[in-house]
């Protein structure tokens, strides 16, 4: 499972810093070794990128066609973390850079940067990280690829349904089923939400009101190994988005438009609807994309290796 040495990161947790004795440079490689361990190869191919519909022709995602017309593309192979992005690696990160002063402000501190050892903290050093903007998570996979020298990134969307979707199966969930049984854990009133519950279910799907989520690795994987590409929280891709891009989508690994469309700020597409919240209407299945602003907070991710050999 995702995460580092309980003990370091006690360390990080009671100074918010690295104080003597922690060891920065061994947090650092903890985190390194862990982001390199936790990659999954996926052989590249062929598949359908978009909403393939069900049996009876109706299509999975209803509330917008964002994910339609679907079209046929081809990856090549690269690696993808098993595991979303977790508080604990993030705020080695953020220490590692000189980050947190960036977001004094107390909210955006408590909310987007704390981390806890203290496993019914929503922010436990194991449970997905939020980041306050899309520069942080595409920011993170830089450092590791500075780092490591392995070139890390944000998945494209079509590498990120392709691995969803164990190499392009026609499943509209990506748990080990291909259906989806939701965990009730956020079901109740909040003052009612415990996490020493244990989990049950294959998925966590939930009011986008919540902030609390379980640990990575709390269901069972898709079949290619992946844990939490449906539910949990949703997940930062590099393209930007653009609503009728299915449309223009090259064959050959398509990385989404060049530049920005539309007015406005400017946004990268979101996957994993139903960790946000939103799995009314097939807003939890692979298919459903959307928008969100580059500064847009509380998105979580992953990151993957874009090499053709598997790299463990």
């Amino acid at each position: 499972m995702s995460g580092i040495d309980p003990l370091k990161i006690a360390c990080l947790v009671v100074a918010q810093a690295f104080i003597s004795g922690c060891g920065e440079d061994g947090l650092v490689s903890s985190v390194l070794e862990q982001a390199t361990d936790n990659q999954v190869f996926v052989k590249g191919g062929e598949f359908v990128l978009g909403d393939i519909g069900k049996p009876d022709g109706s299509p999975y995602v209803t509330l917008t066609d964002h994910s339609r017309p679907v079209v046929k593309v081809r990856v090549d192979s690269y690696s993808i973390s098993r595991y979303e992005t977790t508080w604990g690696e993030m705020a080695v990160y953020y220490e590692e850079l000189d980050r947190r002063h960036l977001y004094a402000e107390e909210f955006t501190l408590k909310k987007y940067l704390l981390v806890s050892d203290d496993p019914l903290s929503p922010n436990y050093y194991r449970k997905p990280a939020r980041v306050p903007n899309y520069g942080e998570a595409e920011g993170y996979c830089a450092w590791l690829a500075e780092r490591t020298g392995l070139p890390f990134a944000l998945p494209t969307e079509a590498q990120w349904e392709y691995a969803a979707q164990s190499r392009g199966r026609e499943v509209p969930y990506a748990t080990d089923t291909g259906d989806v049984e939701r965990d009730p854990y956020l079901r109740r009133p909040k003052e009612y939400v415990d996490p020493s519950i244990p989990p049950s279910g294959n998925a966590l799907m939930h009011s986008s009101l919540k902030f609390e989520r379980r640990p990575v690795g709390s269901y069972p994987p898709n079949p290619l190994g992946l844990y939490d590409m449906t539910g949990n929280v949703a997940e930062w891709t590099q393209d930007w988005f653009q609503e009728d891009y299915y449309r223009y989508a090259p064959y050959d690994n398509p990385r989404g438009p060049d530049s920005p469309s539309g007015e406005g700020l400017p946004s990268k597409t979101v996957r994993d609807w139903g960790g946000r919240g939103d799995w009314f209407g097939g807003g939890g299945t692979v298919f459903a994309r959307g928008g969100r602003s580059v500064d847009f907070a509380g998105m979580g991710f992953r990151c993957v290796i874009n090499h053709p050999e598997p790299i463990n």
